[in-house]
């Protein structure tokens, strides 16, 4: 017993549990966190390591500290015994994507509250004993957390082996001449992330302002009750892709194999990239160009795609970010939980969702030079653009049409993904391109408000107003442009968006010429 008192497994213990936020979704099973990483898997690997190391560390020599000063061994165990409980809560809370409860706040203010009682307990004669067992159960109990700390640490370098290939560039598909019917024909499948069609045609903001939107509805045949295939982007993407039901996914530990778990059949099947659309724009003579974001399409498709590129700086637990440099994520998680401290100092650090905003805007800038290096290409005759907006939070100022860190909303970028539309349509219209081209533009899924946004931070008041207090509206926007198309139509019926693999491949093929072909094919049963 004496053995697994000792202050180092104590203290590896101690850090094991507070830092479960960095571990555990780098060790779990399903690698998703793996899945999205951009950039070198050791950009996050490494630096969670060597917070760990530095806690560990750190606690050690308190601990080893304690054992030789009365006064602060009392201290440092009643602190340990109220805060690594609260610590431990507020990770769990973290790792489920679930709104601390408003009790838990309280907790926030009693915690030193509780710490100053323990200590008066600990100087009582009469409570000194009391509080010798409670530390001494405290004690055997932390240094048994170091044993799952060890192996969490073992299983966390196989991993870490696993994934040291994560991005390297893989050879992509060789590009051969087009066939006659992919010749002087372009599909441009454009995915705006959490596209809402209520936002944007049914009941829009007051106020808001949609031209490109609105000038692409009047030549276009508009869904007005698309069912989105999944909530989640990345179980979405793949059934759009595939024409499939997935409503689980499974990813290798190098993030390479993807595995998807059929709704209808209850199995698991291999992600097999040609089965997709872009092995059918192939098949028909297309060149397969993507890109895209949060989804690593260029390591999942890099056999049926001609170009690619993807790009994803969405924030990793502890204040990291995937593609920053190891020192700079190393010092992210002291920088988090020490900036309350530097504000009262005068030093001004960014905040979790400004470094959120930055990153967001990273990702939206780097898509558009992508995007357009495509666009601007006619030899990519099937594009598929998956664009980082309207997706929360807020990355711009729709009055004054400039990006922004502050308060931003789901109304901004939506305004941002319409500037973005009518850039899009302006770059073909000048290449003489624009009505010649089938335009399939989409979102994933809806917006997400009472199921995932509004207990987030960045929720802000004209997000309550625009969603009627939050209330879900599960309709994508839903927009197909056949070429040289003049009129606006409207598809009333609800229409699976899984069929969007099959509507595709009737584009590609030229079988849909007129709204009315389009009207009928959907009206038919799969």
């Amino acid at each position: 017993m004496k053995f697994i008192t000792h202050p180092a497994l104590v203290a590896l213990g101690v850090a094991t549990l507070c830092l479960l936020i960095l571990l555990s979704p780098l060790v779990s099973p399903e690698h998703r966190s793996v899945y999205h990483l951009y950039g070198s898997a050791f950009s996050i690997f490494v630096p969670v390591l060597m917070t760990l190391a530095t806690v560990w560390l750190i606690l050690a020599a308190l601990l080893w500290f304690a054992e030789r000063q009365m006064w602060f061994h009392t201290i440092l165990w009643a602190s340990l015994i109220v805060l690594t409980p609260w610590m431990l809560l507020r990770d769990w809370f973290s790792l489920k994507s679930a709104p601390l409860p408003h009790w838990f706040h309280a907790l926030d203010l009693c915690s030193p509250l509780l710490i100053f009682a323990l200590v008066l307990c600990a100087r009582q004669p009469s409570l000194a004993s009391w509080f010798q067992r409670l530390q001494g159960f405290a004690q055997v109990l932390l240094g048994f957390s170091s044993l799952s700390g060890i192996l969490l640490l073992c299983q966390f370098a196989l991993f870490t082996w696993q994934a040291r290939a994560l991005n390297a560039r893989l050879p992509l598909h060789s590009r051969h001449a087009a066939s006659a019917a992919a010749a002087g024909h372009r599909v441009i499948w454009i995915l705006f992330d959490e596209l809402s069609y209520e936002q944007v045609y049914g009941r829009r903001f007051p106020g808001l302002q949609l031209p490109a939107f609105d000038q692409l509805a009047t030549d276009s045949t508009v869904f007005t009750h698309a069912v989105a295939p999944a909530v989640l982007t990345e179980l979405a993407v793949p059934s759009l892709m595939t024409g499939l039901p997935v409503d689980r996914i499974r990813i290798t530990a190098d993030g390479r194999r993807l595995f998807l778990h059929d709704t209808t059949h209850g199995t698991w099947t291999v992600f097999d990239p040609h089965q997709t659309v872009f092995e059918d724009a192939l098949d028909a003579g297309y060149s397969t160009a993507v890109a895209g974001w949060y989804n690593p399409y260029c390591r999942i498709l890099p056999e049926v795609l001609d170009r690619c590129f993807w790009t994803n700086h969405v924030g990793a637990p502890g204040g990291m970010f995937p593609g920053q440099a190891i020192p700079w994520n190393t010092t992210a998680f002291f920088r988090h939980h020490l900036q309350p401290i530097l504000a009262h100092l005068g030093e001004r650090i960014p905040t979790a969702q400004e470094y959120d905003s930055q990153f967001h805007q990273l990702d939206y800038r780097d898509l558009i030079d992508a995007a357009d290096s495509l666009l601007t290409d006619s030899s990519a005759s099937f594009v598929f653009l998956h664009m980082p907006v309207p997706h929360p939070g807020g990355i711009y100022d729709r009055q004054r049409s400039s990006f922004t860190t502050s308060r931003s909303s789901y109304i901004d970028n939506l305004a941002l993904a319409d500037h973005y539309l009518g850039h899009v349509h302006d770059l073909l219209e000048q290449r003489g391109e624009w009505n010649s081209s089938t335009v399939v533009l989409m979102g994933d899924h809806s917006w997400r408000t009472k199921l995932m946004w509004r207990a987030a931070p960045f929720w802000t008041a004209e997000d309550e107003a625009a969603s009627q207090g939050g209330q879900f509206d599960d309709r994508p926007a839903y927009i197909v442009k056949l070429p040289n198309q003049q009129s606006r139509t409207e598809v009333d019926a609800p229409f699976q968006a899984i069929r969007t693999r099959a509507l595709i491949d009737e584009l590609l093929r030229h079988r849909l010429v007129t709204p009315d072909d389009l009207a009928g094919w959907t009206s038919r049963k799969p």
